[in-house]
């Protein structure tokens, strides 16, 4: 047994000296997000022997039906961030409107926090693994108060956003604005996030590409003959096709082993499917700290400017090359 292993707190503690002027606030923060996962992973790993399977009979505002750990993730992770005192908003899949933090002793926090606390969960009752996803904002201007339009910030100015992994084991991905990219295995028998995998990177080109295909007649005519590339090539091996229908757990996969993950736009949803603030940006966000990319077609996630809190956007991320060649099919088939 290690007796000196690098938990996350002791990485962003030693992180947070290299910062001059650094408060001790986001390392608040992310102690706050680190037990909402403890928490998440515990509730995902009993579901089943405490019943807290199905629905939970209600749908959210962006039309998906509700899990019961859907509403179980959601209300951990407003709670723990809320008593953080670092959030002065939150921006959550399952909540229709901003999540406004209260001051505390006239003091607001300065952190706003977009996040999807369960990623993937049509796929909890079959034992697939699912996650949480999480993007950290600074308020724009720290001496006003904090307002809705504070969120409408493009996924550039993020200072850190990651997910959760609840599979096989339970694995933390943080991404730190140019610090990389670090995985952390929990270990239950410590109750503490250990750093495992250093320095995350993902290769320039993979050989897997993953989407759900059975959208293909729906999909563009750039899209389509981009996967028929990858299923027929002129030379060469195909791609491997392999798709979860859980980002957070297709995303981990395309960094761990190089490749192409693909929700295009398509005629039965024309903006896409998954949501900017909280899917797409941090995602894309990891990708690119870990040396990736992530396009909506045609330019950088990252470099939106959202809209409204649920507003959804395509997204192509994995590796440079994969997602540089599936820019210039639709550039070339699509414009």
């Amino acid at each position: 047994m290690d007796t000196n292993c690098m938990t996350v707190s002791r990485f962003i503690i030693e992180r947070q000296r290299e910062v001059p002027g650094a408060t001790g606030e986001f390392t608040i923060l992310l102690s706050s997000l680190l037990t909402s996962f403890k928490s998440i992973s515990s509730a995902v790993n009993r579901a089943g022997i405490h019943q807290i399977y199905g629905l939970a009979g209600d749908t959210n505002i962006t039309g998906d039906d509700q899990k019961k750990l859907d509403v179980l993730s959601n209300e951990t992770m407003i709670n723990m961030l809320g008593a953080s005192y670092t959030v002065c908003g939150m921006v959550s899949e399952e909540n229709k409107n901003v999540i406004r933090v209260p001051p505390a002793n006239e003091k607001q926090g300065k952190y706003i926090v977009c996040f999807d606390p369960l990623d993937g969960s049509s796929n909890i009752e079959c034992l697939a693994s699912i996650g949480s996803i999480f993007g950290i904002l600074k308020k724009p201007d720290p001496s006003k108060d904090f307002k809705e339009a504070d969120v409408f910030q493009p996924g550039d100015n993020f200072v850190a956003a990651g997910y959760t992994l609840y599979g096989s084991a339970t694995m933390l991905v943080l991404a730190l604005k140019d610090a990389g990219v670090h995985g952390f295995m929990y270990d239950p028998t410590i109750g503490e996030f250990v750093l495992t995998d250093p320095d995350m990177k993902i290769q320039p080109k993979g050989k897997i590409y993953s989407t759900n295909e059975g959208n293909y007649k729906y999909l563009s005519t750039g899209v389509q003959k981009y996967i028929d590339s990858k299923k027929f090539p002129e030379t060469g091996e195909p791609y491997a096709a392999r798709y979860i229908g859980s980002m957070v757990a297709d995303l981990h996969r395309t960094i761990k082993y190089g490749g192409i993950f693909m929700y295009p736009k398509n005629t039965k949803a024309p903006n896409g499917k998954l949501r900017l603030l909280y899917e797409c940006n941090p995602m894309a966000f990891v990708a690119e700290q870990a040396g990736g990319a992530a396009s909506e077609g045609s330019g950088r996630i990252l470099a939106i400017k959202p809209k409204s809190i649920h507003e959804r956007a395509p997204i192509f991320i994995g590796s440079k090359e994969d997602v540089a060649e599936i820019e210039d099919f639709i550039k070339k088939f699509d414009s």
